[in-house]
C-alpha cells in the first residue's frame, strides 16, 4: 500500500480483555474493528502497517498486574509487542518516508499511529533479510548476545548449557555459544528438537528432559561454567547442582514459572557459595546503546553460515491469542511470529 492508494474502512486492533490467572484463555484478549479514520498521525508522527508480529515469552509478564521492568498491560488496552512494519502515511514533519521498513513497539493491530521517534528505520546487511530483525537481529538475538557476553561472560574452552534452546532465545545463545568455541550442551522438550539442535545447529549434545533418563545423561557432561537459564524451575535447580568453580548462571526468563499463580523458588543455591558462582537476571534493553555491535557480528554469522535463522510462522493476527500459548507448552521450533500482510517479500 502506498500514499496513492485507498487505506481500508477499518483496522484490527486485539486488546487485553481479563487478567489470566494462570494459563492464557479464549477470554484473556478481545477483537476489536475500528474506523481508519480514527488513525490521523500528527506532524511527528506516522501510520505504520503491521507485517510481522513477534510473540515473545516476556509477554506472558506483561499481562501481569505487578512492577517489572516495564508497566503492565492495562485492561483495555491494545497489546503490547514488537513488530516488524511499514510507513503507509506521514505527518507533515516526519522524516520516515512512505515505504520506510521499520521495527518497534507497534502492538497487536494491524495499523498504528506512533511517534517516529518510538521506530528504528532498518538497514538490511548485505546476505540477510529484513525478517531478521524480528529474530536474531532484534531482540532475540540482542538478548542471547548479551546474556552471554555480559552474563555469562563465556569463554573458549567452557561449557555452555542452555535450556530451552530450541526456542528463538535459546538456539542463537546456542549458535553464539560454537563461535566462541565452547562446548555447547542443550536441553529441550522433544527428540525431535534435540535432533535439530545437534544435526542443524551443531550443538555438542542435546538432552530430552521429558526423557526417564534425562537427569541421569545429563550428569555425563560433568560440570558447566556457563548456564543460559531459559525456563527456571526444577532444571534451574538441576543446573545449580553441576557448577564448576567461578560458573556464572545468566537468567533470562523462566517459562517453567509464567502461567503459574505462586511460582516456586530455587532450592539449590548453596552451591553458589560453594562454588563461588554468580547468579544474574538482566533486561535486554539494559544494552540498547550497543545494539550494532551485537548485530554487526550476528549479520557476519548469517553470511558466513555459523549462524541459522528459523521461524515458526503462524498467518493472520486473529491467531495471535492462541498461538502465544504455544510459548509456554513447547509447541513451536525457533523464532515464533504472526504473519499479518504479505507486503513484505522474503525469503525464509
Amino acid at each position: 500500500m502506498t500514499s496513492s492508494e485507498s487505506m481500508p474502512s477499518h483496522y484490527t486492533r486485539i486488546v487485553l480483555n481479563e487478567r489470566p490467572e494462570t494459563n492464557i484463555t479464549p477470554t484473556t484478549f478481545r477483537t476489536e474493528r475500528v474506523p481508519f479514520s480514527e488513525l490521523k498521525p500528527k506532524e511527528n508522527e506516522v501510520i505504520v502497517q503491521l507485517l510481522y508480529l513477534s510473540l515473545d515469552p516476556a509477554m506472558r509478564g506483561w499481562l501481569k498486574d505487578q512492577r517489572s521492568y516495564v508497566p503492565p498491560v492495562q485492561i483495555d488496552e491494545v497489546m503490547r509487542g514488537f513488530g516488524l512494519g511499514r510507513v503507509v502515511e506521514k505527518g507533515s514533519n516526519s522524516q520516515l518516508e512512505v515505504g520506510t521498513v521499520v521495527t518497534g513497539v507497534i502492538g497487536w493491530r494491524d495499523y498504528a499511529v506512533l511517534p517516529e521517534k518510538a521506530l528504528t528505520k532498518i538497514k538490511v546487511p548485505q546476505g540477510v533479510q529484513a525478517l531478521d530483525f524480528l529474530n536474531t537481529l532484534g531482540l532475540t538475538g540482542m538478548t542471547a548476545y548479551f546474556g552471554l557476553k555480559e552474563i555469562g561472560k563465556l569463554q573458549k574452552g567452557e561449557t555452555l548449557v542452555v535450556s530451552g534452546a530450541a526456542g528463538a532465545v535459546g538456539a542463537l545463545a546456542c549458535q553464539l555459544g560454537k563461535r566462541t568455541g565452547a562446548k555447547v550442551f542443550a536441553i529441550a522438550g522433544s527428540q525431535a528438537k534435540c535432533d535439530w539442535l545437534e544435526k542443524e545447529l551443531g550443538v555438542d549434545r542435546a538432552f530430552n528432559y521429558k526423557s526417564p533418563t534425562f537427569k541421569e545423561d545429563f550428569k555425563e557432561l560433568g560440570y558447566l561454567d556457563v548456564y543460559f537459564d531459559n525456563v527456571g524451575g526444577e532444571i534451574l535447580d538441576m543446573c545449580l547442582g553441576r557448577l564448576n568453580r567461578g560458573a556464572r548462571v545468566a537468567l533470562c526468563g523462566a517459562i517453567s514459572a509464567y502461567n503459574s499463580a505462586k511460582p516456586e523458588g530455587i532450592r539449590g543455591y548453596l552451591s553458589l557459595i560453594s562454588q563461588r558462582a554468580m547468579i544474574q537476571g538482566f533486561i535486554v534493553f539494559d544494552y540498547q546503546d550497543r545494539y550494532p555491535e551485537a548485530i554487526a557480528e550476528i549479520a557476519e554469522g548469517l553470511r558466513d553460515g555459523s549462524i541459522k535463522s528459523k521461524f515458526h510462522i503462524v498467518d493472520g493476527l486473529e491467531n495471535a491469542p492462541t498461538a502465544l500459548p504455544m510459548l509456554f507448552s513447547g509447541g513451536n521450533t525457533g523464532k515464533l511470529v504472526v504473519k499479518v500482510s504479505d507486503e513484505l517479500k522474503s525469503n525464509l
